[in-house]
């Protein structure tokens, strides 16, 4: 390996010019020209190459002192003809990004904000140097610097500076803003998201809405927040997500540039190892892979495959989101794990602060953030549909530590083996006293009062069983014999050298219309019987089978195995 691999760079001049690997993403230019929309929105999951390539738009576009064509005249978008080539290094670019406004409190949000654009203004200071501004102006622009403006000259700051640029250089501006949903997210999650968007709102929209001093417009985030929250008004707006054919290999690396990296890197590992790792995403139907991760793995692909990406951030909004979900979600979160797709309405123009509402909003969320991928779509009256699956064993990694993070409190790793070793080895009385004590302390967590009980207690089980997947496949609510089980386990090896394993069965009961515990669990029983739900297990060539039928009321509970 000649050239060194760019971690953590997003600086698309330090990586030309100090001979880092790079990939050639540059006919981005080109259909970002061609589009001819004025202003774009771009969402991507975090770490998918969005701060580099807006980068290299502010050194293609950007009119600066110095010749900066060399650091495109051995990319692509040179071969493409004075129609592209003419417009390096003519516009006067307004950069910013939001990628580390990340505050608990309004105050400190807006003062950050308010902070990156001061930074701005204090960038392009050489319009103070003329007389080209009256008093009055001269007195707003450093007021920003300085950060003694009022909000409202914040809110109109990036249409300002427009105007002055265009005034200054004689030609329409730029503007590329990265990450411009961050300080939402965190309005979000801290409490001030009717602050943050009402700021935005204005922002963006003196910025992007009828400017006569814009050129072009590029936004940047994980998500496209609904118009009636920020985009209202902006009908100018071109918004490409991806689950649309735009931009879908500009983000991210194609199996080819993957195969490629993995050979100048010496990678010895085997691609198909790699691809169930870090591959999966799907971007206006074509295979990516995640590159934050494939980049840190061919750097120590000797230390193995490991989980990168989902390392990159606290995940506190997507954990938030699952562990306050209800027990259907919970469920499909399993049945997804089992490697079996959910289908669902794609919904890419969310409120956040009605995302609780919708279990979809939260798949939706899930998808374009990074943690899911679509496999099939289609469009049925206006609405995008989609199979969605968990992409690659990467993210498998963090769906199971959220799951396993919704029994740590009153269960130790000890009791939590103990318990399980008691289910599939047939103690009854230790699975039933350690699993007790664990409902009792960990329901907190979950909603037992609603209309369907039973999959609350389904979806809490479920959790339970993540960690037996090596030695037994874990399914729920599929067809055999005559119905359909709640909970099976089935040996992946029934007839080990050392004992034979036992397969289980679970089916939850609530007690209903004076019906006691003891008479929900002999119908439970009952049902496992009749339905002949072992046939399954039978075929399997399991022979020995454990059936449990759990009755509950709220938090009390009682079981019984046959």
């Amino acid at each position: 390996m000649k050239r060194k691999l760019p971690i953590g760079l997003s600086d698309f001049r330090e990586v030309i010019e100090d001979g880092y690997y790079y990939i050639d993403k540059s006919l981005f230019i080109r259909e970002l020209i061609d589009i001819g929309s004025k202003s774009i929105l771009l969402p991507r999951p975090r770490r998918f190459g969005k701060t580099l390539n807006l980068s290299m738009l502010r050194y293609f576009y950007e009119r600066t002192t110095e010749d900066t064509s060399k650091l495109f005249q051995h990319l692509s978008i040179w071969r493409e003809g004075e129609a592209y080539t003419a417009k390096q290094g003519r516009h006067p670019v307004i950069f910013l990004t939001f990628k580390d406004v990340k505050w608990e409190t309004w105050q400190a949000c807006a003062n950050e904000m308010n902070r990156v654009i001061g930074e701005e203004y204090r960038r392009h200071r050489a319009i103070l140097q003329t007389d080209m501004l009256d008093s009055d102006e001269r007195e707003r622009y450093l007021a920003i610097i300085e950060q003694r403006a009022d909000m409202s000259s914040y809110s109109n700051s990036l249409k300002q500076l427009s105007l002055w640029l265009n005034r200054f250089y004689g030609e329409k501006t730029v503007i590329l803003i990265d990450e411009y949903d961050t300080p939402i997210q965190q309005g979000f999650l801290h409490g001030y998201y009717d602050e943050v968007i009402t700021f935005m709102r204005n922002l963006l929209s003196g910025a992007l809405k009828d400017n006569v001093s814009l050129e072009k417009g590029v936004l940047t985030g994980i998500l496209r927040v609904a118009k009636e929250s920020i985009f209202s008004g902006l009908n100018n707006l071109e918004v490409c997500t991806l689950i649309q054919k735009p931009f879908s290999t500009r983000f991210g690396l194609m199996e080819g540039e993957v195969e490629q990296l993995l050979a100048d890197c010496d990678v010895e590992t085997e691609a198909d190892e790699v691809k169930s790792w870090y591959n999966g995403y799907r971007f206006g139907g074509t295979t990516i892979y995640n590159p934050w991760s494939i980049i840190n793995f061919c750097s120590k692909w000797r230390e193995g495959l490991q989980p990168y990406w989902i390392n990159t951030s606290s995940n506190d909004l997507v954990r938030q989101l699952i562990t306050e979900s209800n027990g259907e979600l919970k469920e499909e979160l399993e049945q997804m794990l089992g490697g079996v797709p959910i289908r669902k309405p794609i919904d890419d123009n969310m409120v956040f602060r009605d995302i609780h509402l919708r279990s979809h909003s939260v798949w939706s969320f899930l998808l374009f953030s990074g943690y899911l991928k679509v496999e099939r779509q289609d469009l049925i009256e206006g609405i995008h549909y989609g199979e969605l699956m968990i992409p690659n064993k990467e993210v498998e990694v963090l769906y199971k530590q959220i799951i396993s993070g919704w029994f740590e409190t009153g269960l130790t790793e000890r009791s939590h083996q103990q318990m399980l070793n008691a289910l599939v080895g047939g103690d009854m009385m230790t699975f039933e006293s350690i699993f007790r004590d664990f409902v009792t302390h960990a329901f907190s967590l979950f909603d037992t009062g609603g209309g369907e009980p039973e999959k609350v207690y389904h979806a809490f089980v479920l959790g339970l069983l993540v960690s037996l997947r090596d030695s037994y496949e874990v399914k729920s609510n599929r067809e055999s014999g005559y119905g359909r089980y709640v909970v099976m386990l089935i040996p992946r090896s029934p007839r080990r050298q050392d004992r034979v394993q036992n397969g289980v069965i679970i089916e939850f009961k609530k007690a209903r219309g004076g019906e006691t515990l003891e008479q929900a669990v002999a119908a439970a029983l009952k049902q496992i019987e009749d339905k002949d739900y072992a046939s399954e297990l039978r075929e399997r060539g399991v022979q020995h089978v454990i059936k449990l039928g759990i009755a509950f009321e709220g938090k009390r509970l009682f079981m019984k195995a046959e």
